[in-house]
């Protein structure tokens, strides 16, 4: 009888034991605290993107808030709300979230930027739609486009519903604060989800805009490990640069429709530009591109050491063609000292991994701006000297 009544004591102990351990498991995997390997893998944490922040409850429902990175979040409250729940789910959805049940299988994508993210997370399949093939180098996605996998539907402002609708995406990712145009998608009843990593100021901040999109696709685990070493390989670098005393001066832009156009002194190419070892020469606040008179980014730049160019010029550009087009650009001493530092889009696939991959830039900077910092053999995916 003894031996019973202690058999059965154990069981229901071991029970017990079995009943805490599941529990905690789940309330683990789905909170974010350190569990399994697998599960604290899979859980999106923001280090540097300011417009996006993500919570999660304990069945699981990731709650996302969206808001203007370049806003004070402590003055202006998260304008979007989305609860992304894994499919068939019947988790209750917080009052003022929008639920999305993830993983996506179709969306269109408004930008290049958005479009890079779905790039690194090898997630390109899930995308039937994009505005243009405008600065578009890969080939892979021009034959989609070929074959119709995936279609154009037109620029922000005049977009093509009926386009749009023969897409059957189950979100559309979309840019708020551009021009827009987006009442007739509105209408459509699809859900619009805005993607704010082009106004994030810091390079590392645009990139884990990666982790973002990997939630909606369910590939929040590979983004974080791909993420961790974007990051590893930028502060590293960062911080071998940091050393130096030396410190070139360098400008952005060309002359277009009668005026420069120059990227502000906050935007994250210009912190790039410090990050690499050189002092950018707008130290103005503006974060996007600045119409400057030709006169007036002279008198700035004349003495720069080097000249930054990014263009889609066809066939072979040169010092020669960049004379052309102003003859007052052989004036600056960067023309001079050829130090025209040049990326072609016709040529690399700037705007579909530049974004996604800012330790490369950062890289190809520090090789024209330090090459003693660099391996001699070292090959520039994007930049290099005219």
């Amino acid at each position: 009888m003894k031996k019973i009544l202690f058999a059965m004591a154990a069981a229901v102990v071991m029970m017990a034991v079995a009943a805490c351990g599941g529990k905690g498991d789940k309330t683990t995997a789905a909170s974010g605290k350190e569990g399994s390997a697998t599960d604290s893998a899979a859980v999106i944490k923001t280090k540097y993107a300011k417009g996006f922040t993500v919570r999660y409850t304990e069945d699981g429902v990731r709650l996302v808030d969206v808001a203007d990175p370049q806003k004070d979040k402590d003055k202006m409250p998260a304008t979007y709300h989305f609860a992304l729940v894994d499919k068939g789910s019947m988790a209750i959805i917080p009052e003022g979230y929008q639920k999305i049940e993830v993983p996506i299988e179709r969306t269109i994508v408004m930008t290049m930027l958005q479009l890079s993210n779905f790039t690194a997370l090898d997630a390109i399949d899930v995308v039937k739609g994009i505005t243009g093939t405008k600065n578009l180098f890969s080939k892979d996605i021009k034959k989609r486009v070929s074959n119709g996998d995936i279609v154009k539907i037109g620029k922000e402002g005049n977009f093509d519903t009926e386009l749009i609708m023969a897409a059957h995406p189950d979100v559309i990712f979309i840019s708020p604060f551009k021009r827009g145009g987006y009442d007739a998608i509105k209408e459509t009843g699809i859900t619009l989800i805005p993607h704010l990593g082009y106004k994030e100021l810091d390079p590392l901040g645009q990139a884990e805009w990666m982790k973002y999109i990997a939630m909606f696709v369910g590939k929040e685990a590979e983004a974080n490990k791909k993420f961790d070493e974007i990051e590893k390989n930028y502060l590293e670098l960062k911080e071998k640069v940091a050393k130096t005393k030396d410190r070139p001066t360098v400008f952005s832009g060309e002359m277009h429709g009668g005026n420069w156009f120059a990227v502000g002194g906050k935007n994250y190419l210009a912190q790039i530009f410090r990050d690499a070892g050189a002092e950018y020469v707008l130290k103005d606040n503006n974060t996007g591109g600045v119409p400057i008179e030709y006169e007036k980014m002279y008198a700035t730049a004349a003495n720069a050491d080097y000249w930054r160019i990014l263009n889609s010029f066809p066939g072979t550009f040169t010092y020669e063609a960049l004379k052309s087009a102003e003859p007052r650009n052989a004036l600056f001493k960067a023309f001079k000292n050829r130090h025209v530092i040049y990326c072609n889009m016709k040529n690399t696939p700037y705007y579909e991994l530049s974004p996604v991959q800012p330790d490369i830039v950062l890289a190809d900077f520090v090789a024209i701006f330090h090459p003693e910092l660099m391996p001699k053999d070292y090959k520039p995916t994007f930049y290099k000297l005219l």
